[in-house]
């Protein structure tokens, strides 16, 4: 599959197409290579403009280092990413440069992101003196109003990291990822270290900028929930592949792959009196290092047969912009 082939109504800002991150694993005396830990292996997708894509999945999936790679803060081990049609693996660095204004990211710890020595209002500002961007006056009248936008007051500029609370920093990382103007933000779990009350300020105020600055997310998450509130499309990853893809209305309604109907089946109801048929997954996540043949969810697959383990699927579209690699689903 090819991201190429995606019908879409709206513009694809972002295109990905077949996608491969290994990381070398060293050993011996003169430390060779001896294996490849298989984080991202062939994944393609779209993101529209303006529209949130969330990618969900299991810890050590690859939905970081899709993130990160799609940005070359990881330079990629194969395939392309396409930003406005331009190849962001065949820029050079002084290229690179100009599109790292309009693609940024917010961390999942903002506060190991931060300069522990440097005012908050500094490190808004680092970009834009990076970039050139303005006088001294008009990067500190930006700064300030960015500040503004996520919730912060003027006099926060002139406090350290350490003085702050944890959605506090997370919207200090949120203000940087804004300072440049972006077209396109990867938020790699930008709520995950929040309480709950505190996720949907921040959630609140990502979807507000959404639509004020029309900005495009890839929304990186564990926790379905969050997905599904500010999620316009959802993508699903197991062991490094993409295993399902379709709008958040039908993902929810409609799981197709086996893997997707688990991770539903785990999302709490508030309704004590409402039951809900659990799926338990046996066994750990295999090791990228040495993946199953076939499909790498058969091990574990409830509804696994045997031509599972022989052929691995493809993703296609199943349905109108419903995607999945499922031999049940076909």
């Amino acid at each position: 599959m090819t991201a190429q082939s995606v019908a879409t109504k709206q513009k694809d800002l972002i295109r990905v197409e077949n996608l491969k991150k290994y990381f070398p694993v060293r050993g011996g005396l003169f430390q060779r290579v001896v294996a490849w830990v298989q984080a991202v292996d062939d994944v393609s997708f779209t993101i529209r403009q303006g529209e949130t894509l969330g990618l969900v999945g299991e810890s050590g999936c690859g939905k970081t280092t899709v993130g990160r790679t799609m940005l070359r803060l990881i330079e990629p081990t194969d395939g392309k990413v396409y930003f406005n049609s331009s190849d962001v693996f065949a820029l050079n660095n002084h290229d690179l440069k100009g599109y790292r204004r309009r693609m940024q990211i917010i961390f999942q710890d903002p506060y190991s992101s931060l300069d522990p020595r440097m005012p908050i209002g500094e490190s808004v500002m680092e970009g834009l003196k990076i970039h050139n961007v303005g006088t001294g006056r008009e990067r500190f009248e930006m700064m300030i109003g960015t500040l503004r936008k996520v919730g912060l007051e003027d006099y926060h500029a002139r406090r350290y990291p350490h003085e702050f609370s944890g959605g506090q920093r997370q919207r200090i990382g949120i203000a940087r990822a804004l300072a440049l103007n972006p077209d396109f933000i990867v938020c790699d779990e930008p709520v995950s270290a929040l309480d709950v009350s505190i996720q949907s300020q921040v959630l609140n105020i990502l979807k507000e900028l959404q639509e004020t600055m029309n900005l495009t997310y890839l929304f990186i998450a564990h926790n379905l929930s969050v997905v599904e509130h500010i999620s316009d499309r959802v993508a699903v990853m197991y062991l490094g592949k993409m295993v399902e893809l379709t709008s958040r209305k039908e993902l929810f309604d409609n799981p197709l792959h086996p893997y997707t109907q688990a991770l539903m089946s785990a999302i709490p109801i508030p309704d004590p009196r409402v039951k809900r048929h659990r799926i338990i997954l046996k066994g750990d996540v295999p090791s990228p290092l040495n993946p199953p043949s076939g499909c790498r969810f058969h091990p574990r697959c409830p509804v696994a047969f045997d031509h599972c383990s022989e052929e691995e699927p493809l993703f296609q579209e199943i349905s109108p912009d419903h995607w999945a690699a499922c031999w049940r689903a076909v």
